[in-house]
Formats: C-alpha cells, sequence, structure tokens
C-alpha cells in the first residue's frame, strides 16, 4: 500500500509542478521527521524557493494549493509545515494494509520482475577454513541474494572457485609431497578443509626455508601444475581438483551453518578448458589499449581513470585470474540479465579493472553491480580460539551458540509466558539467537565501514540487536498461541484444524484501532514492501536491519498499551490480533531477507 501511496503522491505533486510552470525532476519526496504527522512529505519548496523568489514555507504553501488528490485511492489530503508539504494517507489505507498483511505470510516479497540475477558471493581462495575476517562476504552476499529475490528478481547464488592460480598449485604440489609424518600438527576440527590445510602450510614453510636447490626444483614442480592446467591436461585437472573438492566440501559445511547456500560452484577451469580465456586474452592483444611491457601483455587503463595496468597475459602465455575472471563475467551476461558481485575492499581495484576492460570489450557494464565491504575484527582477548592461526568462522559460531545459550538460560525466570522450555527448546533458542546474532550484527553496519564485533552489543537481547529484534516475533506468536489457547476464531487470521489460514475470510475493522501506537505500528507495516523495494534498488540490506530496529520500536509501543487477548470488544480483540499477524508476518520476513531465523519463543 506505502508503494501506491507513494506513486499516487508523486503523480499528484508532478501535476501541481508541473500546472505552476516549475521543474518536476526532483520531487523531494521523504520520510517526514520524526515530529511531523504525515505519511510522505516532499522538500521541494527548498529547491524552488530561488527559481520562484520567495521563502520555502510560502513556496511551500502555493505548491499544496495546487495539488489535486480528489482521485487518489490512498491520500487523503496535503497540508503544510513550514518548508514542507506533508500528504496524510486515509482510512483505506490503513484497512487494506491490515487485510493485506494480516493473512499473506509472504507479506513484504514483490511481484516478478521477469529479471535474472547472478549474486557471486564470498569465493574465498580453497585453500583452508574460513576465517572470521571474511565472514562478512557469505553474510552480506546471502543478504543481497534474499533481498533481490524478495524484490521479485529470479535469483541464482553462485561461489566462483580459484582453482587455477598458484595457490592451488602450492596446495597440490604440497599435498603429494608431503605426508601426515611431515606436519606439524593435529587438524583443529574433524572435517576436511582443516586437515588438508596443514599440507599448504607446511608447503609454504618449506619454500620460505629450504635450501636454493630445493625451493628451485619444487617451483618447477609448480609451474609445471600451472603449465598443465593452462595446457588442459586433465590429469593435472584431476590432481587440482582432487585437493580443491575436499577443501570446498569442509567450507560448504561450515556456510552451511549460517547458512549460506549456493546454487552453483562456478570453477575458473572451466573457463581455460573452453577456450574462452584465450579468446579474451586475443581480443584484447587487438585493443589500441595493449601493451606488451615487462615481459607481459597489459592493458592500459588511463581512459577509464584507472593508473594502474591490468596484467593478463604473462610471458610465457599463462593467463591471470583476471584474465579468466572476464571470461566469467561475459558468461554472466550470456546467461543472466544482472550480476552483483560482493568483493572485499582489497578487491577494489580490480573490480574497477574489471568493469573497465568488459566495457572495452563491449559489453554492457550498466547490467554488472559491485557490493563492497570492509573486514570484521575481533577484540583482543575477547574470544576463545582453537589450535591454529587466527580466529575461524565456526570458532565465532560455536563460541556464538554457547554465549546465546547461557543468556537463554539466565534469563529463563524473566520471561513473561508461561510455557515450558525442554532442553531442545533451549538449544533450539541459542542456535537461533546465537548464528542470528553473529549475522544481524555484521549485516547491520553499512558494508564499506569496517566493524569490529562486540558480544556484548551482538547479544544484547534490551538493546537494538538480533535478540531485541527477534523477540518480537516471538512476542507475536506468543500472543497468537494465547488466543488460540482461549478459543478465539479470528477468520483470515486463526488456521483451521487442518492448519491453514482462508485469506478471503479475514473480517476485521481496522477503523477500531484507535490508538497512536496501534495506527503507527500499522503504518510501518505499510512501509515494508517500499522499504525492500528501495533497498533492492541500492544493493543495501543493512537498511532493512534498520526497518526491523524502527518497527520493534512501534510494536514494542503498541504492546506496552495495547492489551490484545483482553481487549475491551471483540471487535477490538479482533483487530489487534489481525495486527498482531501483521507484524509476525513483517518481522519473519524482514528477518528473512537478512538471514536471520524468527524464533517462535524466546
Amino acid at each position: 500500500m506505502f508503494r501506491q501511496f507513494r506513486s499516487e503522491v508523486e503523480a499528484a505533486l508532478a501535476d501541481a509542478l508541473d500546472s505552476l510552470d516549475l521543474p518536476t525532476d526532483d520531487l523531494g519526496i521523504e520520510r517526514p521527521p520524526d515530529d511531523m504527522d504525515a505519511t510522505l512529505a516532499s522538500s521541494v519548496a527548498f529547491r524552488l524557493a530561488g527559481e520562484v523568489g520567495d521563502a520555502p514555507p510560502n513556496v511551500a504553501a502555493t505548491v499544496a494549493e495546487a495539488v489535486s488528490v480528489g482521485n487518489a485511492d490512498y491520500v487523503a489530503s496535503v497540508d503544510t509545515a513550514g518548508p514542507y508539504v506533508n500528504f496524510h494517507a486515509n482510512e483505506r489505507y490503513l484497512a487494506d494494509t491490515l487485510d493485506a498483511a494480516a493473512v499473506d505470510a509472504d507479506y513484504g516479497a514483490l511481484p516478478d520482475r521477469d529479471t535474472s540475477v547472478v549474486v557471486e558471493h564470498t569465493s574465498a581462495n580453497p585453500t583452508g577454513p574460513v576465517h572470521v575476517g571474511r565472514a562478512r562476504n557469505p553474510i552480506v552476499g546471502d543478504a543481497v541474494a534474499n533481498l533481490l529475490a524478495y524484490a521479485g528478481y529470479d535469483v541464482d547464488r553462485h561461489y566462483y572457485v580459484n582453482d587455477a592460480g598458484r595457490q592451488m598449485a602450492v596446495f597440490t604440489w604440497a599435498y603429494e609431497r608431503f605426508d601426515e609424518s611431515d606436519l606439524d600438527a593435529e587438524p583443529a576440527r574433524d572435517r576436511a578443509e582443516y586437515d588438508l590445510v596443514r599440507y599448504y602450510r607446511k608447503g609454504n614453510a618449506f619454500l620460505e626455508e629450504a635450501d636454493d636447490d630445493a625451493v628451485e626444483a619444487a617451483e618447477a614442480e609448480i609451474q609445471s601444475i600451472l603449465q598443465g592446467l593452462e595446457a588442459g591436461d586433465e590429469e593435472t585437472y584431476e590432481r587440482v581438483g582432487e585437493v580443491v573438492d575436499a577443501v570446498l566440501g569442509g567450507m560448504k559445511a561450515c556456510l552451511g551453518r549460517l547458512p549460506a547456500e549456493f546454487d552453483e560452484f562456478v570453477k575458473e577451469t572451466r573457463f581455460m578448458r573452453d577456450g574462452s580465456t584465450d579468446d579474451i586474452a586475443g581480443r584484447l592483444k587487438e585493443t589500441d589499449h595493449a601493451v606488451y611491457e615487462e615481459d607481459a601483455w597489459q592493458l592500459e587503463l588511463d581512459e577509464w581513470g584507472i593508473d594502474k595496468n591490468l596484467v593478463f597475459l604473462r610471458s610465457d602465455d599463462t593467463s591471470l585470474y583476471t584474465t579468466r575472471d572476464l571470461a566469467h563475467h561475459e558468461w554472466k551476461f550470456a546467461n543472466y540479465d544482472r550480476a552483483v558481485t560482493v568483493l572485499g575492499e582489497d578487491h577494489k581495484l580490480q573490480a574497477d579493472q574489471l568493469d573497465a576492460t568488459l566495457e572495452l570489450l563491449g559489453n554492457d557494464t550498466d547490467r554488472l553491480g559491485h557490493v563492497i565491504y570492509s573486514y570484521v575484527n575481533l577484540p583482543e582477548g575477547k574470544m576463545s580460539t582453537r589450535r591454529g592461526t587466527g580466529v575461524m568462522l565456526d570458532d565465532l559460531l560455536d563460541e556464538a551458540i554457547d554465549r546465546a545459550r547461557d543468556a537463554v538460560e539466565s534469563r529463563m525466570d524473566d520471561r513473561i509466558r508461561d510455557d515450558d522450555l525442554t532442553d531442545e527448546d533451549v538449544e533450539r533458542i541459542a542456535h537461533q539467537v546465537g548464528i542470528g546474532a553473529v549475522r544481524y550484527d555484521i549485516v547491520s553496519k553499512q558494508p564499506a565501514k569496517a566493524i569490529t564485533f562486540e558480544w556484548e552489543d551482538a547479544l544484547d537481547f534490551e538493546a537494538q540487536s538480533a535478540p531485541f529484534v527477534q523477540y518480537v516475533h516471538a512476542r507475536c506468536a506468543g500472543i497468537l498461541g494465547e488466543a488460540a489457547a482461549a478459543g478465539i476464531d479470528v477468520p483470515g487470521v486463526t488456521a483451521d484444524a487442518d492448519g491453514e489460514v482462508d485469506p478471503d475470510a479475514l473480517d476485521v475493522d481496522a477503523g477500531a484501532l484507535e490508538t497512536d501506537a496501534a495506527r503507527e505500528l500499522l503504518r510501518e507495516v505499510a512501509r515494508f514492501p517500499a522499504a525492500i523495494e528501495a533497498a533492492a534498488d541500492d544493493l543495501e540490506p543493512h537498511t532493512i536491519a534498520t526497518f526491523t530496529r524502527e518497527f520493534a520500536d512501534a510494536y514494542n509501543a503498541f504492546y506496552r498499551e495495547c492489551p490484545v487477548v483482553t481487549a475491551e470488544t471483540e471487535a477490538l480483540r479482533d483487530a489487534r490480533l489481525a495486527l498482531v499477524a501483521a507484524a509476525k508476518h513483517t518481522m519473519a520476513n524482514a528477518l528473512d531477507v537478512l538471514g536471520v531465523e524468527a524464533p517462535e519463543s524466546m
């Protein structure tokens, strides 16, 4: 409803400005300041004051007088507050919002756009366990993919596997060169990537510490693996693939705990084997921007404002990661309408070079989007670690669950609901809250800003954290469960014996919601689909986290002020129960976008 309301406001305001012979290119429509009673406001008077030659409040009054909303479905009236032109929604707006959100478990999901998008994220090199510092990529990437799916796109989630670079050649050589007895320690966990990373570390240590002759011999073997991959040698592919697939299997298990799952793991060797990497290199050589310098083919990208040349082919005719990634992206363009890549800040230059080169090759780079993120830090001494180097994502998730379990158990005596939690319930909630806290804390920050993960903030049930917003959903479920236990049947909200809800049966009076708290909550429900749309347009899932915090504030005000099951009249009770159902659907789906579970009880 908010999206339709906004469209009506845009049309009415544009018509008014046009009738006044004023420009309509920037309508200045925004959420009003908190102290202003309006559904939407326009700050257009600020922009037009100079052109009109009058003070903004006078311009706003002139514009408001010219606005006609007689044919609008949802706009009730227009007035001004100082320099703002304010638009107010009518009762039908609230009634239709309640009708839609109370009965639709998918509320907030937008209509199908008939547009395919591939979201590539994580794509960590398969050299060992996933490190905490890189945890932001799968968390943000998964949320971006969820967000686009809610916005009506047909989304595929891809992990691009670097299985052709020097790191994998070193890994393969080390795995074949050393035995278990050569390794210094037991694996930190009983999973493939923790086992095999010891070979990779041993190989790198050998290359740093061995005598020159031994290193030279090792480098010759490593180079032969790289040459074999470049030449399309099947035996070499199988040797490297054995290591890659084993490590990747363990990494999948780790990422599945978040969860972050993928539709396809796309290997870069695919684009060497099918000839597309050679095709890219050949086309790049023919451009006016190609130069052969320092024993390598390079691209000069000054025309795109990039000072550093892109090296795309070595003197021995072996390709580089970016060359293969160019072929990968042309494959994306051939198979999808849009492509979005989530990258760490250390890949910013690479992303700029990639975009420029794709454009040089004749691709429409407007179809390509990037989400660039900074890394996650942990405060010194705030977390226990297992044997190994650094802190792994598995360690973070284990500790999150342990801390959440302690928090849930410590709050048992303070629970409002009188249902008994079993050990299984506590464990379920610990996983939902613990992993939810990690995901929420990371995805709620603007990606470009570096963050330090703090346990005290992430697991604070009272502050605006994952438990704080998850508790809204649990409270909604509790109220609806209490109503069902009392035998209260609200058509369109209460499920039948088969657990089904008839969406055509809802018959409640939204006008019965007379309190400011209830009406404000319904307004927040109304704007959820528009929040999805705006966040998807900008690839900013953190704005949905902001929405959940604002929504939680509105819900908690309603919860404090408006008894539901014990409301004064049946009409008021049924309307409030419908509002609780609408709030439950809204919060569940907002959390789903973020990849955070919505507990039924806490």
